[in-house]
């Protein structure tokens, strides 16, 4: 049985300095009220709500009136109905149809290693064997699977970021884990992965996700977000 306590989940991380910057584009691109429901679409309503306002919104619209109660304390106008008028994609860092990043992404959605296994030629993995390896390589046991997101279209149709470098999602997605092919490459235990966002080439990775799998771009980062522990960088 697969480990599903928060050390097995994926994690995002919120980067503070992309989402003041971000918050202070959408804001300056006109509109007075940011949509902060299902969570900040999983970046977290309290973080976003704290930044939006600071860069010069006027509200936020969220989605239980116990929310309201709560920023109302931190000084900040919650709705729960209505109309949010700013940027949602400028808000989160979301890519555009192309890939194309206006701002830094704020979530940076990861995994981690948890073992390495060398494979022949031939060798197959995951459920169904729906891939077999070309020539000798080594495979990584990644954290994240379907149930936190990683949707199982993404199984030898998408890429993550190792240690800079892009490398593919292989075989069918696991509930809780996948399998990346690292090339002639090593990870170590723990190694970090990055799944979509930051500064590499995962950045854009959203877009592709909503390629394959026909789900939105917003769709895919609040469900990502809502399964993932969270966590906070500069």
């Amino acid at each position: 049985m697969c480990d599903t306590t928060s050390s097995a989940l994926p994690r995002a991380v919120i980067s503070r300095s992309a989402l003041a910057a971000a918050a202070s584009a959408a804001v300056g691109g006109g509109g007075r009220t940011a949509d902060l429901r299902r969570d900040a679409w999983g970046h977290g309503v309290l973080t976003v709500a704290q930044a939006v306002t600071a860069a010069g919104a006027d509200q936020v619209l969220v989605d239980s009136p116990g929310e309201v109660d709560t920023l109302r304390l931190e000084g900040i106008v919650g709705v729960t109905s209505g109309t949010a008028d700013i940027d949602p994609a400028l808000l989160y860092g979301l890519p555009d149809d192309e890939g194309f990043l206006a701002v830094r992404p704020v979530m940076r959605l990861t995994g981690h290693v948890m073992s390495t296994k060398r494979l022949r030629q031939g060798d197959a993995v995951s459920y169904g064997y729906t891939y077999r390896a070309a020539a000798d390589t080594t495979v990584a046991l990644v954290t994240g699977g379907y149930a936190q997101g990683i949707v199982r279209a993404l199984g030898n149709h998408a890429h993550v970021e190792v240690d800079g470098i892009a490398r593919p999602i292989v075989g069918r997605v696991a509930m809780d884990v996948c399998v990346v092919d690292l090339g002639g490459a090593d990870a170590a235990h723990g190694q970090e992965v990055t799944y979509f966002g930051g500064t590499g080439p995962a950045a854009p990775g959203l877009t592709r996700w909503a390629e394959v799998t026909g789900l939105s771009v917003a769709e895919l980062v609040t469900v990502a977000g809502a399964h993932a522990s969270r966590g906070w960088e500069a």
